[in-house]
């Protein structure tokens, strides 16, 4: 008599490229708390998830932002979190603080915040930071939005980052003469959605530009998207613990979607941007 098979997890597969650790600043989530995030990821086959710090949106000291941020990815989630410090070019500091984060915690990538740190993208201030990262070959993501307007607190009320300089900028940023640096790649967070289309198609055309797909909305949102956005340029992004992460893999399922096309959004197009460790 042959034995019952045992349900089992999916085999792990998906790349996250946007989760956050720690609390967000107005209230309490369901997986704000590091081990439950990590169990949630695991429970749902995410191989590794690209993880930011709520704390860097206020905090003044972001060495110490990256510091706990990078410290909480070994205790709770070493092989699948990744971590992205934070880096603010107003800062008196701030090319020690891109120092410490590839150097002293060997991350793969930074996570700005520019609507939260008061800089926008047309300051020189930015474009020294980024050319700085583009020439230690680390990945650049830039949080669009993180929370929709009409949830935000009044005191706590953060503007939409204003993209459109990027279109000007991406060409002039210095790239690596080594043939062994990658240079600059640069991810928009939470950007599909509360960014005009157009301006996206102008953003992926200037430079080595990608989205994700966390605040995405509408029926067959994917499936729509990729008839004009390169399918190259879509990661998976899920924006937990603010979101559920169970959303992100609804966009999957419910866009009409070859195989070939899940695969390349859930992990193949995540290990061109950044191959796995």
């Amino acid at each position: 008599m042959s034995q019952p098979i045992e349900p089992t997890e999916p085999a792990p597969r998906i790349v996250d490229t946007n989760v956050y650790l720690g609390r967000w600043p107005t209230r309490r989530l369901p997986a704000d708390e590091t081990p439950k995030l990590v169990a949630l990821l695991k429970q749902n086959g995410v191989a590794e998830a690209w993880a930011g710090s709520f704390e860097a949106l206020l905090h003044r000291d972001l060495a110490g932002v990256n510091q706990r941020l990078a410290a909480e990815c070994r205790e709770h989630g070493a092989g699948l979190l990744r971590a992205f410090g934070a880096v603010n070019p107003l800062a008196p500091d701030w090319e020690e603080d891109l120092r410490r984060c590839h150097e002293v915690h060997a991350m793969p990538g930074i996570r700005l915040h520019p609507n939260y740190h008061d800089y926008r993208l047309d300051d020189p201030a930015f474009a020294r930071l980024l050319a700085a990262a583009a020439e230690r070959s680390l990945v650049v993501q830039i949080a669009a939005r993180m929370e929709d307007p009409r949830t935000q607190s009044r005191l706590l009320a953060a503007d939409d980052v204003d993209l459109a300089p990027l279109v000007e900028l991406l060409p002039k940023v210095p790239q690596p003469d080594s043939a062994d640096k990658p240079g600059l790649r640069l991810e928009l967070l939470n950007a599909l959605g509360p960014v005009r289309p157009d301006l996206i198609d102008r953003l992926i055309a200037a430079g080595p530009v990608y989205v994700e797909f966390a605040m995405l909305e509408g029926v067959a949102g994917l499936a729509q998207r990729l008839t004009h956005v390169p399918p190259d340029r879509i990661l998976f992004g899920s924006h937990a613990a603010f979101f559920a992460w169970q959303s992100a893999a609804l966009k999957l399922r419910e866009s009409a979607l070859s195989g070939a096309q899940i695969e390349s959004l859930e992990f193949k197009n995540a290990r061109q941007v950044l191959p796995g460790t």
